[in-house]
């Protein structure tokens, strides 16, 4: 049983600053990428950081340059520090995992089969 709890989310004015944190219990010990997506109102779940167990990672584009992730193998945690917020990343936030599978962007949402809750975040001008 894989669990996912997000905490860190809450409102942010623009071009600030803000962490999230994913806690992740694994009794199956078949988690290979960790990442979070963001749902904006409207809008299709999107993959804007992840991490494969061997270190890559992958950024969606519009994050780049402003968003880190980072993974704690020995906490079970994997963040997500978000700087230089814009309007435009009000939105769910989400915590994902998922077993390896070959081909495609480790963005992509049919890797990921276990999900937290979210947490939300609103940016404000």
């Amino acid at each position: 049983q894989v669990q996912l709890v997000e905490s860190g989310g809450g409102s942010v004015q623009s071009g600030g600053s803000l962490r999230l944190s994913c806690v992740i219990t694994d009794s199956t010990n078949s988690i290979y990428y960790v990442g979070w997506f963001r749902q904006a109102p409207g809008k299709e779940r999107e993959g804007i950081a992840t991490v494969g167990e061997n270190g890559r990672i992958t950024y969606e584009e519009s994050v780049k340059g402003r968003f880190t992730i980072s993974r704690d193998k020995a906490k079970n945690t994997v963040d997500l520090q978000m700087d230089s917020v814009e309007l435009e990343d009000t939105g769910m936030y989400y915590c994902a995992a998922g077993p390896y599978t070959f081909g495609g962007s480790p963005l992509a949402a049919r890797r990921y089969n276990y999900w937290g809750r979210g947490t939300q975040v609103t940016v404000s001008s």
